[in-house]
């Protein structure tokens, strides 16, 4: 976990918050946490690295939409890091 960006990181906590996890929704979560456009572009690479690592699995909802959710892996690194920030902010 420690070699993701801090943008790899919400995703991977959008991700785990997220009843449907397709691209869209991801997006729209984001621009609504940040506050502005997050772009495709800046978006799917991001998720393919998350994918490459073993923390998301993709499969394919239809034949337009990709479905993201975490692996056992990100579940376990979000619990690891969860508990790494406890230490430091009362959570």
């Amino acid at each position: 976990m420690n070699d993701l960006t801090a943008f790899q990181r919400d995703l991977l906590y959008v991700l785990a918050g997220l009843n449907d996890p397709h691209g869209l929704a991801l997006k729209d979560e984001l621009e609504d946490y940040y506050e502005k456009e997050v772009h495709h572009g800046r978006l799917y690479p991001n998720l393919d690295a998350l994918v490459d690592k073993g923390l998301v699995e993709k499969s394919e909802k239809d034949r337009r939409t990709n479905e993201y959710v975490l692996s056992q892996r990100g579940h376990q690194e979000l619990d690891a890091r969860r508990e790494w920030e406890s230490q430091y902010v009362e959570i």
